[in-house]
Parts: structure tokens; C-alpha cells; sequence
């Protein structure tokens, strides 16, 4: 049987500002990236910086008045009071950190920051995370599928690191029109043992391989298409997550700090 194959086509934009239609800046570069333009069946991933700068979501760090609580944080963890300001408004808790990063509880999950982001941001300014990454990849592919007639899939990538790990790897954040995750309970290994708790996270897969051709810094290459993928295209929406209380990571932190979810949702 011949392995299965994919493509992943980088699209180059001009910059992106606040109020653009990413939808039509893809279709306007597109036929540039190789790809020839959209398909039914491909994937599109979305870089999240881009998407949240086009949603408005950029702050000026001079614009944003430091609290009391700001200040013990910047002082405590080494760095600007403006930007701690603007974690401590996007976090559900602060819950630690290091110099330079502040550990936060979000929308259920641990990140640094919050996910606000300074690089690929106007001097001065930071990219919060979008407010609905899978309402928003809701959008982009009805636009698309509009304005050509294909069906595809799309992602919202986010660079994340992950424990015990150095460097960064792509996450879907967002997610339309393909599962993200597949469930492979029930399937047989190589020896005939049928897999009990295998479920594969191919979004978060397909975000990394996107990520080899969208890049980090100046590439200026906000979405890639992947194609050949073989994902069934459909009515899937959102990113499947899980309860803290099952997560390895997260219960090891709760159970240091059983403070940090309270009955197994985010503390108010």
C-alpha cells in the first residue's frame, strides 16, 4: 500500500492591519503560493497574530495604566508593568511564572502571558489572543466557500511551548469544518493489541507542519494551505479540550494547588 502524502503551500500577504478581510487577502494571494488556489478538501491554516490584528485585537502598552497589582508582578518577575497589566486583563488567574513570562490560567488552560504576543506587533504594542478562534474559523471558511465554491477546512494556529520541551510547535486554537481530534480506540497496532486510549490531535498536527512554511519572524506568510490531507470535510466545529481533572499536567497542578478550578471550572 503506498503511504499516504500531503502538500503544504506557505500564502504570502502584504501586511495585515486592523479591520482587513483575511478571507479576501487568502483569496488574493493564494494563486501565488503554488496552490493554484482553494479546493474542496484542503486545509487552511491561519496564523492567529494575523487573524487577532485584523479583529482589533492590538494594544498600545503606553495606552494602559498599571495596577498596584501590575507592579508587584513586574517587579516580582522582572518585566514591563504596562505589558503585566495587560495579562492580568486577559488571564482568568495569574498562577506563577519566570522572569519575563507570567504563568496564566485561560479559558482553561495554562499559558504564558495569556498567549499576548509582541512579536509581529507595531513597535510599542501587543497582539491579545482572538476573542473566538472557532467562531472565527467559522467565518473565513463560509467566506471562502462563498466567493469559490470549495469546501475546506480551517485552523487557527498558535505557536505554544510545552513541558519539559525546548522550543515552540503549532497548536490549533480554532477549528472548522474537520475534526480536530480522531478517535483510534479499537484500531489493532502492529502486533494485533487494539489501541484503548490512542486518540490522534491531527489539528494540532496539521498546525505544526503549517507552521514549517509559515515561520515565526519576518516571513511575513500568515496561512498555508495543506493538501491531501484526506480529513473528512464536514459539520465539525471547535477544538476538542478536555476537563482539567483529566489532564496529567494540569492534575499534578491541581493537585499542588487544588485552588487553581474550583468543582472543575475556572475560578471567577
Amino acid at each position: 500500500m503506498t503511504p499516504p502524502s500531503f502538500s503544504v503551500y506557505g500564502i504570502a500577504t502584504p501586511l495585515i492591519y486592523p479591520g482587513d478581510d483575511v478571507a479576501e487577502r487568502f483569496l488574493e494571494s493564494v494563486g501565488r503560493s503554488g496552490a493554484g488556489g482553494f479546493k474542496t478538501g484542503d486545509v487552511l491554516a491561519v496564523a492567529e497574530s494575523a487573524l487577532a490584528t485584523a479583529e482589533g485585537r492590538v494594544v498600545s502598552l503606553a495606552s494602559v495604566e498599571p495596577s498596584e497589582e501590575a507592579l508587584r508582578l513586574a517587579r516580582d518577575y522582572v518585566m514591563d508593568a504596562h505589558l503585566a497589566e495587560v495579562v492580568l486583563r486577559e488571564s482568568d488567574r495569574v498562577v506563577g511564572g519566570i522572569p519575563g513570562f507570567l504563568l496564566c490560567m485561560k479559558n482553561g488552560t495554562l499559558l504564558p502571558n495569556a498567549g499576548i504576543d509582541a512579536s509581529n506587533a507595531p513597535a510599542g504594542s501587543v497582539v491579545l489572543l482572538p476573542l473566538d478562534p472557532d467562531a472565527s474559523a467559522a467565518r473565513i471558511r463560509s467566506a471562502i466557500a462563498e466567493r469559490t465554491g470549495a469546501d475546506l477546512g480551517v485552523i487557527i494556529v498558535d505557536s505554544r511551548t510545552h513541558a519539559m520541551r525546548l522550543g515552540c510547535s503549532g497548536v490549533a486554537i480554532g477549528c472548522s469544518g474537520i475534526p480536530s481530534v480522531i478517535d483510534e480506540r479499537g484500531r489493532k497496532d502492529l502486533f494485533g493489541r487494539e489501541l484503548q486510549v490512542t486518540k490522534r490531535a491531527v489539528a494540532d498536527c496539521i498546525a505544526s507542519a503549517a507552521e514549517l512554511v509559515m515561520g515565526e519572524a519576518d516571513e511575513c506568510v500568515p496561512a498555508a494551505v495543506i493538501r491531501g490531507i484526506g480529513l473528512p470535510i464536514g459539520d465539525y466545529n471547535g477544538v476538542a479540550t478536555i476537563d482539567a481533572s483529566e489532564c496529567l499536567f494540569m492534575g499534578v497542578a491541581l493537585h499542588a494547588d487544588p485552588s487553581l478550578l474550583v468543582d472543575g471550572k475556572r475560578e471567577p
